[in-house]
C-alpha cells in the first residue's frame, strides 16, 4: 500500500493516514491479520514526524480498525458492530448532509454521489 501525503491540505497529515489506510482496507488491498509498519518505520518512509503517525494509529485503533501489540505491531484487527457503526457514521453523515443542504445540494444529487462514492470504492 502506497501512501501519499499532501503537505499543503488543510487536513491534517493523521486524518490523510487515517483515511488512506481505512481506503486500504475497504478496497482489501490491507486485510484483516495484516501487520502495518512500525511507527517509526512509517514516519521515516512518509517523512513526518513519529507523532503524527502514532496518533493516526491510535485513532485507528479507537474506532476499531487495529489492534495495536508491544510484539506484533500494528495490526489490522476490525471490530465489526454493525450497530455501532451505522449510528457512527449517521452521526457522521447529519453533518456532511448538513453542509450539503447549505449549499443546496439536492438530496436526489447527495444519493447519486453516495452510489458512486460505494461504486468506486468496491471497482
Amino acid at each position: 500500500m502506497i501512501l501519499s501525503i499532501d503537505f499543503n491540505s488543510d487536513e491534517a497529515i493523521y486524518m490523510q493516514l487515517r483515511n488512506q489506510i481505512i481506503f486500504g482496507i475497504a478496497t482489501e488491498e490491507i486485510r484483516e491479520g495484516d501487520s502495518l509498519p512500525s511507527v517509526r518505520q512509517l514516519a521515516e518512509d512518509v517523512g513526518i514526524n513519529m507523532h503524527t503517525v502514532n496518533k493516526a494509529y491510535s485513532v485507528l485503533r479507537s474506532e476499531g480498525f487495529l489492534k495495536l501489540d508491544r510484539r506484533y505491531g500494528a495490526v489490522i484487527a476490525l471490530d465489526i458492530n454493525k450497530i455501532q457503526a451505522i449510528e457512527d457514521l449517521k452521526n457522521e453523515m447529519r453533518v456532511i448532509l448538513a453542509k450539503a443542504i447549505c449549499k443546496n445540494v439536492t438530496e436526489q444529487e447527495a444519493h447519486a454521489m453516495v452510489h458512486q462514492i460505494y461504486s468506486d470504492i468496491l471497482d
